[in-house]
């Protein structure tokens, strides 16, 4: 198939997307496959798990997060539990 071919389906692909309301956003995130990125991951964990509020700070993700949207747990994430 032509590159102009493809670009085309593209850009339809993409116009009915925004017709349906949908807009396109582009989203960086840490490369798990990076050179030492495991041993960062550790570090950062390791200086987690030391911290005296450790505890506190795990008991405020768990109330702010949706683990399984199965749970029956309708309110949003941030609602106080």
């Amino acid at each position: 198939m032509s590159r102009s071919k493809v670009r085309e389906r593209v850009a339809a692909h993409r116009a009915e997307l925004r017709r349906r309301g949908l807009r396109p956003i582009q989203i960086w995130v840490p490369d798990t496959r990076a050179p030492g990125f495991a041993e960062e991951a550790r570090r950062q964990s390791r200086l987690v798990d030391a911290d005296d509020e450790f505890d506190e700070i795990m008991d405020f993700i768990e109330r702010v997060s949706v683990f399984d949207e199965d749970d029956g747990d309708t309110r949003e994430p941030h609602a106080p539990r």
